[in-house]
């Protein structure tokens, strides 16, 4: 299958899962934002091949002394470790509930920079325990660090950015590198409600939907893009770990892709990430990977924040 044919699969089936902006203000208090009916179930227990993962993982951050590096670099680390490891679908909407999910067996583009920031952030203290980190993903992945709710969650990255740079936990610095203003209404889940199996059918869910992309239009939410063809000229300030979002011309929507700035040995700035084509790879010259996708048009830039 094409790239260009899996990114349109991708828009349909996984996109947006979580968002990101520039200088939003911080938003009021929103329904958990949500109106009643939304349901909310306690984390789902790892299971063993999780537990088992995780603490591999951190076995060898302990023996390679990661604490030491910077945190970029630490995510990069980690994100090496799990190159193969399969592209999942769906994995937060397995449940009619919405619960913390930390599995560690595949992830999507989304879930895949969330467990490498929570993990990153857990070494970067000397905090190698599973609690920790799923007390860390929670906090990344639902606005203002809520509890577990399909309304709370972070469904547009361009929000995600924004959301966890006011609590400190990422730094967009996309305008620092020559970014160029976008403002555009996040309408892309409203509009496409027989997409999204949790809220086709289930008006609470789909109304708390129309309501957070309401409350981003209010807020004159926006975010900022560095073109595609602009990439390769500011490639040496984008560091290692760096969370790379790229955006897309599509209507309603702000972020069709995400991973990690992947600093390989002879300099060149390359992408890590969980890609459509099945499984967590590295590719090589991001500025290329950018160019041949139809309706990317560049990348926002948000910088991991040491703990």
């Amino acid at each position: 299958m094409s790239v260009h044919l899996l990114r349109i699969v991708g828009l349909l089936l996984l996109l947006p899962l979580a968002a990101c902006t520039d200088d939003a203000p911080p938003p009021p208090a929103e329904p958990n934002d949500a109106p009643t009916g939304v349901q909310e179930a306690p984390p789902a227990p790892p299971d063993s091949a999780t537990q088992d993962r995780f603490a591999d993982v951190m076995s060898n951050a302990r023996t390679e002394n990661l604490h030491t590096e910077s945190l970029g670099r630490i995510m990069q680390a980690l994100g090496q470790q799990f190159m193969g490891a399969p592209y999942l679908e769906h994995t937060l909407d397995t449940t009619p509930t919405e619960r913390l999910v930390t599995r560690l067996d595949g992830f999507d583009c989304v879930t895949f920079v969330e467990a490498m920031l929570a993990m990153g952030r857990g070494v970067a203290v000397r905090d190698y325990g599973f609690e920790g980190y799923a007390e860390r993903l929670q906090a990344q992945r639902y606005r203002g660090g809520a509890e577990p709710s399909y309304c709370a969650r972070l469904h547009y990255f361009s929000e995600w950015i924004s959301d966890n740079e006011r609590r400190g936990v990422v730094r967009d610095i996309t305008a620092d590198l020559g970014g160029a203003r976008v403002d555009r209404s996040l309408t892309f889940m409203g509009e496409h409600r027989d997409a999204y199996d949790r809220f086709a059918t289930n008006d609470s869910l789909y109304a708390c939907i129309q309501d957070m992309e309401a409350n981003l239009q209010a807020q004159n939410h926006a975010w900022h893009v560095i073109p595609q063809d602009d990439i390769s000229a500011v490639a040496d300030q984008i560091e290692a770990g760096d969370i790379i979002g790229l955006a897309t011309d599509i209507e309603g929507l702000d972020i069709a892709h995400t991973g990690l700035a992947f600093r390989a040995d002879n300099g060149q700035l390359g992408l890590l990430h969980a890609s459509l084509s099945g499984e967590v790879v590295v590719s090589p010259d991001i500025q290329q990977y950018v160019q041949q996708i139809d309706h990317q048009i560049g990348i926002v830039v948000a910088r991991p924040v040491a703990p």
